[in-house]
């Protein structure tokens, strides 16, 4: 079940996939993806429109896995959980990466483990 998380890029908190959901994600974002080049070229428009017409697939199937309306496509290609850290002990939200030292919100060090 996806996951509530704050996404750094899109500034506010979204749901994220787990990787069960991101591996049925990836395929429909990658044939949408292709999609979308066919139609730009086809149709001399931009991505933009062409996300709109072609892309039309992965937003609902976001929407299926999530209860969200995505509405930026390039923004589905992050929103998946484990591209996360772990919380910040001090501001909560997670940090950017799992490997990630320090919170980049707020710059507290991440907590190493016990041991």
């Amino acid at each position: 079940m996806a996951t509530e998380l704050y996404c750094w890029r899109c500034d506010k908190v979204l749901p994220m996939l787990d990787d069960d959901e991101w591996a049925r994600m990836g395929p429909v974002l990658s044939q949408a993806w292709s999609r979308i080049k066919r139609h730009c070229r086809q149709h001399r428009v931009g991505p933009h429109e062409a996300m709109q017409v072609a892309g039309r697939d992965a937003f609902d199937f976001y929407e299926r896995l999530t209860g969200y309306r995505e509405t930026s496509f390039e923004a589905i290609w992050h929103h998946q959980a484990s591209r996360y850290g772990p919380p910040c002990a001090r501001c909560g939200k997670p940090l950017r990466t799992p490997q990630a030292k320090l919170c980049a919100a707020c710059g507290h060090p991440r907590a190493l483990a016990p041991g």
